[in-house]
């Protein structure tokens, strides 16, 4: 495999941050930098750092869509006064969430030794070199 340029590592390696950073600080605002990167770098890049940037970027969105989908089919099947609601809203960050952050470390700990990453079940497809 031949090594990245200083540049597209940085991108790797930007790109799983902000992924980790929406996760865990800044929801929605990390998003949109990171939506940024994507758009701005998709292409010209090595196949390392667009597997980073696409991964991060596709596994942002699924994950917003499965808290949307999992709280609101919550909220609209018991409402905010039931008890259910909190029960569903753990259970997701204790098991989804947590998961997605786990990769995301593992994301990260690729990016920065050169490793292309795909994200189990919910990546999209990368093609091997």
């Amino acid at each position: 495999m031949q090594p990245l340029v200083n540049t597209d590592r940085k991108i790797a390696i930007m790109s799983e941050l902000l992924y980790l950073t929406n996760l865990l600080v800044f929801p929605g605002v990390a998003f949109l930098l990171l939506a940024y990167l994507f758009i701005k770098h998709r292409t010209g890049l090595s196949a390392v750092s667009k597997s980073h940037l696409t991964q991060t970027f596709y596994t942002s969105l699924v994950g917003g869509i499965l808290i949307v989908m999992t709280l609101g089919l919550a909220f609209l099947l018991n409402g905010f006064e039931n008890e259910y609601i909190w029960m569903w809203t753990i259970l997701y960050f204790t098991l989804i969430h947590s998961t997605l952050v786990v990769f995301g470390a593992l994301g990260l700990a690729k990016a920065m030794s050169n490793q292309s990453w795909e994200f189990p079940l919910i990546g999209c497809y990368l093609p091997k070199d």
